[in-house]
C-alpha cells in the first residue's frame, strides 16, 4: 500500500514537520513582493483592524525590510507572549498542528506569492501566516486563546468532530470580527491579510454579520474560495477565551452531531444580527458559476 503523504514528514523536515526558514534563500522580488503587500495593508487598516492588531504589528517592524527573519522575529514575540514562529513545508497533520498550537508555536509556510497574485492567494503564503497571524499573537488573551485552541484540538481528535471544531477557527482566527470603539474592527488573519475582503467584511452589505454564538458557529459551514457570506462578531478577546475554557466540549459535539449544519447565508430566529445581509454579492457569484 502507498504511504500517504501526512504518514511521516518530507525529507529535510524534522519530525514535528519543521524545515528551516532558509531566509537567506528568498530573492529580491520576494522582499519587494512582501514590502509592497506590507505597506498597502498597513496603510488599510487603521481604522478597520481591532486595536489589538494594529499593536501587534510593531513585532513586525524589524531591523530590515523584506519577509522577516523568524529568527529575529521570535526574538520579540517570545519576550511577548511566549509564542514562537516554526516554519513548514505545506500543510501538516492535524495533530501535529494542534500540538504546535498547545505549545506556543505557529506553523507558517515558507513561500510568498507571485507578484500576479497580490490581490489573491488560495493557499496560504508567508505574507497571510506572518502579516495576518502574528500581530495577534502579540496579544496576551489572544495569544492564550490559540493555545487553547490547539489543546482543544487534540481532545477533538478522540470525538471525531474535528470539522466542527475547525469552524470555530476558521470563523474567529481566519474571519473574526469584534466590536470596539463603537464598531466593528477586523482580527481574523485571513481578512486582514487580504486588500479585498479587509474592505468587504466591513463595508459591503451583501453578507450576514451575527453575534458570536459558539454553538451556531460550530454547526456553520464556511466556503474557502470567496468572500463570506456570514461573519461572527466576538464581544472581546476576553470572553471568547472564557467561552473555550470554560466550555465542556465533549456534551457540545453530541448535541452538534444531532442538529443540521447550516449553510453561510441560513439564517436562525435565534441569531442576534448586527447586519442582515442582501446576499447581493454570493447570488451574483452563483449566477457567474
Amino acid at each position: 500500500m502507498a504511504d500517504h503523504a501526512f504518514d511521516h514528514p518530507p525529507h529535510g523536515a524534522a519530525a514535528d514537520w519543521t524545515v528551516p526558514q532558509d531566509w537567506a534563500a528568498y530573492t529580491a522580488e520576494d522582499h519587494e513582493t512582501w514590502d509592497i503587500l506590507f505597506a498597502r495593508q498597513s496603510a488599510l487598516l487603521p481604522g478597520r483592524a481591532c486595536a489589538a492588531y494594529l499593536r501587534g504589528l510593531d513585532v513586525l517592524r524589524l531591523s530590515k525590510p523584506g519577509i522577516p527573519d523568524y529568527a529575529e522575529l521570535n526574538e520579540r514575540l517570545m519576550a511577548a507572549t511566549g509564542w514562537q514562529v516554526v516554519a513548514v513545508p505545506g500543510l501538516v497533520p492535524d495533530a501535529v498542528f494542534f500540538d504546535h498550537l498547545a505549545n506556543r508555536r505557529f506553523v507558517a509556510g515558507n513561500f510568498i506569492r507571485r507578484r500576479d497574485q497580490l490581490d489573491y492567494l488560495q493557499e496560504p503564503d508567508v505574507f497571510h501566516d506572518v502579516f495576518g497571524h502574528v500581530p495577534m499573537l502579540a496579544d496576551p488573551v489572544f495569544a492564550d486563546y490559540m493555545a487553547a485552541y490547539g489543546r482543544g484540538g487534540l481532545r477533538s481528535l478522540g470525538f471525531g468532530s474535528l470539522d466542527k471544531l475547525a469552524r470555530l477557527y476558521w470563523y474567529t482566527v481566519e474571519f473574526g470580527l469584534v466590536r470596539e470603539a463603537g464598531g466593528l474592527r477586523l482580527f481574523g488573519s485571513g481578512i486582514v491579510s487580504s486588500f479585498g475582503e479587509s474592505r468587504f467584511a466591513l463595508d459591503d452589505p451583501s453578507p450576514n454579520r451575527i453575534v458570536f454564538d459558539l454553538e451556531r458557529v460550530m454547526r456553520t459551514r464556511y466556503r474557502i474560495d470567496d468572500y463570506q457570506q456570514v461573519y461572527f462578531v466576538i464581544d472581546s478577546f476576553e470572553d471568547l477565551l472564557r467561552q473555550t475554557v470554560e466550555t465542556d466540549f465533549a456534551p457540545l459535539y453530541a448535541r452538534l452531531a444531532d442538529l443540521p449544519d447550516l449553510g453561510p447565508a441560513d439564517l436562525l430566529d435565534a441569531d442576534v444580527l448586527l447586519t442582515r445581509g442582501t446576499q447581493d454579492y454570493a447570488a451574483a457569484r452563483a449566477e457567474v458559476a
